[in-house]
């Protein structure tokens, strides 16, 4: 039996975390994450992470989702802005690129840690407003049903392999 007080691994981010840090249990196991970002992952589509017996999951296997993205605010952004929205989405885990030229942000990021939709969140958590006609919104909703539906086909996917109905 593993001594605890080590500290366990984030499923979605691989980080090791306190065993005070956040925690949920599923299917009779404990699991723990480094931040909230990383528990609601973990949350929608458990199946990435945990896999089956004999079979790991996409994120056990290494499986990396990198999107690329780009999001339109209301109004250019000024310089201080720009450096506060580039240290809070490369703080935030599977962010691995973001450039910001005017009113355009352009980022790269791993689906299976991070979905375009926190990273809305986290822009307008900022302060930044994102565009808001009407063309904007439904293609922002898209890409959140395109990312939904992409996780939810790879869980799906892990969840069958090797089970036969």
């Amino acid at each position: 039996m593993p001594n605890e007080n080590n500290g366990k691994t984030d499923p979605v981010c691989k980080m090791t975390v306190d065993i005070d840090s956040l925690h949920v249990e599923y299917l009779g196991s404990h699991f723990y994450f480094c931040s909230e970002q990383c528990k609601e992952r973990f949350n929608k589509n458990p199946h990435l992470y945990v896999g089956k017996t004999g079979t790991p999951s996409p994120k056990q296997q290494g499986m990396h989702i990198i999107k690329r993205r780009s999001i339109r605010l209301d109004t250019p952004v000024t310089t201080d802005i720009r450096q506060q929205l580039i240290e809070v989405l490369m703080g935030m885990m599977g962010i691995k690129q973001v450039n910001i030229e005017g009113d355009l942000i352009q980022i790269h990021y791993d689906l299976l840690e991070a979905t375009a939709e926190q990273i809305e969140k986290a822009i307008e958590r900022s302060g930044a407003q994102l565009e808001k006609v009407w063309k904007e919104r439904l293609k922002r909703a898209f890409v959140h049903y395109i990312e939904e539906t992409e996780l939810e086909n790879l869980e799906h996917q892990n969840e069958s392999h090797g089970c036969h109905h």
